[in-house]
């Protein structure tokens, strides 16, 4: 195709959005039949580059939708409308067991959408595209308010998100698993929907700095009145969310606390086994005892699934049928990190015997792995680790097959978001937090 006389245009729409939302790619004014290829290319906060691509082959009037158009390539195949998103990777060269995480919700993520002449696979850098354009995807809709707290006899560490508009909001308490830093974005994103969401930092927070213990019981029901005295928060309707150790954390307070009286809960790859009586501290010892349990991929990726094997002593294990709120549980059935698949059929027989399975809902997932995050984030099947109990980085196997983990994360989003909208707004869908107000 002769440069001088191309004249590509390129459309992304919308081009600045939620990361939950979708978008369409349209490719128009190329000649029919013209092979091309659409390239995605991301620099994240670290300085890391990720890239996904996809052959197209233009229709009879010399265009190309990358939302009902076949991939015939690349990093996906076939009709994937963000596969553009959720297939990034880093590019060819990266250093190994890198992930994808924002850290400062108050940017967006920056893809630039570009097309290549043939289908190609490699050396895109060195080329000049035949059209580019910069799309944008926020975690955080216009108008969402970020709080930073730290307040409190226990010196409670969080950051609030409150949605647009005025208050009242429903709560929900954001509980994060055994990583060392405060990670914001699912709160954010819970906020562009129209709840008022504390992502709680429980591993790093002054607490621990100050006494040397980690968090215990009265940390979390600490961090849930700041949440439900806050002036904007509807007391009445909270919800914790917990990922991996979170919910351990979520499944204690909301079996066993006097203080924390959630409307629901949502525990996504995670376990109810753990001392029952003990603090966060006994649970990382609790796994500490099981360390022979550890097993090693060929690529000597650490697989700790059975670290915490299905216990028949009650009191290694929350006592589930104590529940009085509806419980939602997101597993992967290709966990390798913690047997959540396991833990989810247990947690049902408990429940069916105690008399509340009626309030449990289980969303499993085959070739899924542990980090299941919002839809469109780029799976993450292995990556390396920091420890907040040793410090020690280590290359962790966390599961999962892309395609099928990145089909989980979008309908598990949707299902959870429904799930909060029913319990927290009484099914009620606010229009002022849609994302299509963008």
């Amino acid at each position: 195709m002769d440069r001088e006389k191309c004249c590509v245009k390129l459309s992304v729409h919308p081009s600045r959005g939620l990361v939950d939302e979708k978008f369409i790619v349209l490719v128009q004014k190329v000649p029919p039949g013209f092979q091309l290829t659409v390239h995605s290319l991301h620099q994240c906060e670290d300085g890391h580059y990720w890239q996904a691509f996809a052959h197209h082959t233009a229709n009879a009037t010399g265009t190309v939708n990358v939302a009902e158009d076949p991939s015939l390539g690349g990093t996906y195949s076939g009709v994937e409308p963000v596969g553009l998103l959720w297939s990034l990777s880093p590019v060819p060269g990266s250093q190994p067991g890198l992930r994808l995480r924002k850290k400062n919700v108050q940017t967006p993520i920056e893809v630039t959408i570009s097309v290549y002449q043939g289908h190609q696979t490699e050396g895109f850098v060195g080329q000049i595209p035949l059209a580019s354009v910069v799309v944008e995807r926020w975690y955080m809709a216009p108008g969402v308010r970020r709080i930073s707290i730290s307040e409190g006899g226990l010196s409670v560490r969080a950051t609030l998100f409150l949605p647009p508009g005025p208050g009242r909001f429903p709560g929900i308490l954001d509980l994060w698993g055994g990583g060392v830093n405060l990670m914001e974005y699912r709160a954010a994103l819970l906020a562009s929907h129209g709840f008022a969401s504390m992502a709680l930092d429980y591993l790093t927070c002054n607490h621990l700095q100050k006494t040397g213990n980690m968090a215990g019981m009265e940390y979390f029901e600490a961090a849930y009145k700041v949440l439900q005295q806050h002036p904007d928060v509807i007391s009445s309707r909270i919800a914790v969310l917990g990922l991996s150790l979170g919910t351990s954390i979520t499944l204690k307070l909301a079996a066993y606390s006097q203080v924390v009286k959630p409307r629901c809960a949502v525990c996504i790859s995670g376990s109810h086994v753990q001392p029952v009586e003990g603090s966060v501290a006994d649970i990382f010892a609790y796994c500490k005892k099981n360390a022979s349990n550890i097993r090693f991929s060929e690529e000597k990726q650490i697989i700790s699934r059975d670290l915490l094997p299905i216990p028949t002593d009650p009191m290694l294990k929350v006592d589930v049928g104590q529940l009085q709120c509806p419980l939602l549980l997101v597993v992967g059935e290709d966990d390798q990190t913690w047997p959540t698949y396991e833990s989810a059929m247990d947690i049902k027989q408990m429940m069916e015997r105690a008399g509340n399975g009626h309030l449990l809902t289980i969303l499993s997932y085959p070739n899924t792995g542990h980090l299941i995050e919002p839809p469109y984030t780029p799976h993450t099947r292995t990556s390396v680790f920091g420890s907040v109990l040793t410090g020690e980085k280590t290359m962790v196997l966390w599961g999962g097959e892309m395609v099928s983990h990145s089909r989980a994360q979008e309908d598990s989003w949707r299902k959870i978001v429904a799930f909060l909208m029913e319990n927290l707004h009484g099914g009620r869908n606010p229009a002022a937090y849609l994302s299509s107000h963008l």
